[in-house]
């Protein structure tokens, strides 16, 4: 019998271990692969201040760009921008589609659908590819995001700050997580409070180190470009409209998280004036 105990309390152990080392697998890989989306916006930012230095002349590097740099940015951002695009426009709408305000930030959870969970593969394997290939070229190309002495307003800026957030949310939880959570445990499971602080986390420290210096160059660009009457490229459009989208995003998030906060108020405010209420008639 003691043998038969120490048996199935080693079997229970292994498990439990096993479980946890697969969620905690889960909850990194999501992380990691949820930032994508907010890289893929430094990297269009990089590339289209790269596209504006050489096409004024103010490209400084002595050497010539690579074969592999130069293939990538003539080519690679069509299809960068169009994957972008997409997610932007999908989180654009669902937050303009969801108009019930809810207290609670948990979501009913869908069932995995295997065509879903294909299609979601695709976008994460296209845009890893294409984001690993463009981040590592223009590191070694000393290429980076600038502003070029025009700095959107606060407002503009911490709008965006939310509106990226909310897209790289809507993105983790559409595309990323079905495909992880369909990997690692067959079904998908709730979203806990360790993902959301992690992803959080991680998003706010690659703000403050890359994103808030260079995203600017999304819009800064084009801009620039108008003011000394350049000819603006599709790219650069594309681009400014990107970043006001996020923008607009951002603009809904927190409208919501107000309205959200006010409904968290009404019930208090009601009971407080039922308790008085009560109180006067008992008087009487």
């Amino acid at each position: 019998m003691e043998v038969e105990q120490c048996g199935q309390a080693e079997k229970n152990a292994s498990v439990s271990g096993s479980v946890s080392f697969k969620k905690g697998f889960q909850i990194l890989t999501t992380t990691l692969l949820s930032l994508l989306l907010p890289l893929s916006f430094l990297l269009i930012a990089r590339l289209s201040a790269a596209q504006y230095l050489l096409d004024s002349s103010l490209y400084l590097n002595d050497q010539p760009l690579s074969k592999l740099f130069s293939v990538f940015l003539y080519t690679n951002p069509i299809l960068l921008h169009v994957l972008v695009s997409t997610v932007s426009v999908s989180a654009f709408l669902h937050g303009l589609s969801n108009g019930r305000i809810v207290v609670s930030s948990n979501e009913r959870q869908e069932p995995v659908v295997r065509p879903h969970i294909y299609t979601a593969w695709i976008f994460i394997c296209a845009l890893q590819i294409l984001v690993g290939l463009g981040i590592e070229g223009s590191i070694g190309e000393g290429v980076t995001g600038s502003n070029f002495g025009y700095e959107r307003s606060l407002v503009s800026r911490v709008m965006f700050f939310f509106g990226l957030h909310e897209t790289m949310l809507h993105w983790s939880r559409t595309v990323v997580k079905p495909v992880v959570d369909d990997t690692v445990f067959g079904s998908s499971r709730e979203e806990g409070w360790a993902e959301r602080v992690l992803l959080a986390a991680s998003f706010s420290v690659l703000w403050w180190w890359r994103l808030k210096d260079e995203v600017e160059a999304l819009v800064v660009v084009a801009e620039v470009k108008r003011h000394l009457l350049s000819s603006v490229g599709v790219a650069d459009v594309v681009g400014w409209w990107l970043y006001y989208l996020i923008v607009a995003v951002g603009m809904i998030r927190v409208v919501k998280g107000v309205l959200r906060a006010i409904l968290l108020l009404l019930p208090r405010k009601a009971e407080g004036n039922t308790a008085v209420s009560s109180a006067n008639d008992e008087k009487v």
